[in-house]
């Protein structure tokens, strides 16, 4: 903490600066000096008030001093990374508040990475408690297998309690229980890519085509007046030929919520598209909160070059966890440079983004209704979501549903944000974070919660003891019904 006290010559760089080395976090890569992403700050502050970290708690020097600062701190002289580095909680809405694009999640997540491989004590008790949640997808298998038996241990007060004591993790909250079927057995026992294929080939008959399929989407664009995400993304608003899709279903929908990939599934199987669902690993978002690079390096190649042989195969990506399409979108190419990541980044979308951008996704909506499975929902979009421009779509899809009501909370974050208010010593402050949401979901005249991000859902659950339900689940009621029939 003692650095961030620390003086900063905020001032341009002068000729003097051409003399340092530039900063490598990965000796292989040759992109990764930040230096002009730092000169690039002009210490407006705009990301400290936006930081719901450094709002709440007073010791934390903030993104600023996290990002553009170290860096010139580092190019002074041999600087070391400030311990602080660790309260980060890698919502990432600094990025987004930026006015100048200063790349500060990338800085913060490289600086996390060379504070933990160089300062951190590989015997320390934070240490083996973050590699553990960081890599949840290596124990997950675990308890799957035994989901019961797993979940009666783990419901346990001794178990929590022993968690807290020996790891760090709080014992406040309750953790996730298993599901009795993971995702991708499911997937099997209903046939695979094949059973998918032939789904996908009778609605498109039902349905009239493609070509009927690309009328529809052409003629939801025009009366929205275009679409703001491919805008962004400067894309082409077509699918593939094919309609085929990869899902990246990430490790807690497999693990946790089957539910929600089955209603991905069966979604994007009522508009006509084949589903595969390639080999992966964890998207990276916890390792990367983490410092934990060199495993994040491993996954994302696993990933890269998994999704780039379904690209190359007709599919574009879609993942149904916020943070995971964050992950793949942004932090792969702005910290890896495997052949394909580009190409994986640009051709990786949100599950609802994606119907919005290629079907009518309102239009099919419009009349439908959700019965008595659903009543009306509080809707908290998360960070990532939003640094990815999608935070108002699900209140408008969910608006052309017949019979519920969404309550928008406020642009206010969880608290949660991944591992972070997992840990004993963040419980506190991830809580005060949440404040604001859970008394705009305690005013809302709902009491159901509905996001797209599992860590999200936690703490809205955590914190007001609503149901949370995802939106993918919503979608699968209004526009597939009694799911049992359609995998009958």
């Amino acid at each position: 903490m003692s650095d961030a006290e620390q003086p900063i010559d905020g001032g341009a760089p002068d000729e003097g600066d051409d003399e340092f080395e530039p900063i490598q976090v990965f000796p292989e890569a040759e992109e990764m000096d930040l230096r002009p992403g730092a000169d690039d700050c002009y210490k407006c502050s705009t990301c400290d008030t936006n930081c719901p970290v450094a709002a709440v708690d007073d010791e934390f020097p903030g993104p600023k001093f996290q990002g553009p600062e170290q860096w010139r701190l580092k190019r002074q002289d041999d600087h070391d990374i400030d311990d602080s580095v660790m309260k980060c909680s890698n919502c990432m809405r600094c990025d987004s508040a930026c006015p100048s694009s200063v790349p500060l999640s990338q800085m913060h997540n490289t600086a996390r990475g060379e504070y933990v491989e160089q300062t951190m004590s590989k015997l320390s008790r934070e240490y083996l408690r973050n590699r553990m949640l960081a890599n949840y997808r290596r124990f997950a298998p675990l308890g799957a297998t035994f989901p019961r038996t797993a979940n009666f241990v783990l419901g346990l007060s001794i178990t929590k309690w022993l968690g807290e004591k020996t790891l760090g993790i709080t014992s406040e909250r309750e953790l996730p229980a298993f599901a009795t079927e993971t995702f991708r057995e499911w997937w099997e026992k209903r046939g695979g890519n094949a059973a998918s294929k032939r789904r996908a080939q009778d609605a498109r008959e039902k349905r009239g085509g493609n070509a009927a399929s690309k009328r529809r989407a052409q003629d939801a664009r025009e009366k929205r007046g275009d679409n703001a995400a491919s805008k962004r993304r400067g894309e082409s608003n077509q699918p593939s030929e094919d309609k085929r899709i990869a899902y990246f279903h990430g490790c807690y929908s497999n693990y946790n919520t089957p539910e929600v990939g089955k209603a991905l599934v069966r979604v994007y199987e009522r508009f006509g598209y084949e589903v595969l669902v390639p080999d992966q690993h964890c998207s990276g978002t916890p390792m990367f909160a983490n410092g934990m690079l060199e495993d994040a390096r491993r996954a994302a190649e696993t990933n890269v070059a998994e999704l780039a042989d379904a690209i190359e195969n007709g599919a574009d990506i879609i993942a149904s966890c916020s943070s995971c399409s964050m992950s793949i979108r942004q932090e792969y190419p702005e910290l890896f440079d495997f052949e394909g990541t580009e190409d994986v980044s640009a051709n990786t979308w949100d599950a609802v983004e994606y119907l919005r951008v290629h079907e009518d996704l309102e239009a099919e909506l419009e009349g439908t209704s959700v019965g008595a499975e659903f009543d009306d929902f509080v809707y908290h979009a998360p960070c990532h979501s939003r640094n990815q421009g999608l935070n108002g779509q699900t209140i408008e899809v969910m608006d052309a549903i017949d019979g519920i009501d969404v309550h928008d909370v406020g642009d206010s974050c969880s608290g949660i944000s991944g591992t972070y208010g997992w840990k004993a010593e963040n419980y506190e402050t991830s809580m005060k974070i949440g404040e604001e949401m859970f008394e705009h979901m305690a005013d809302a005249d709902a009491r159901t919660g509905l996001t797209e991000c599992p860590t999200c859902s936690m703490q809205m659950e955590h914190g007001t003891g609503y149901e949370i339900t995802h939106t993918l689940e919503v979608l699968e009621a209004a526009l597939v019904g009694d799911s049992s029939e359609t995998d009958g």
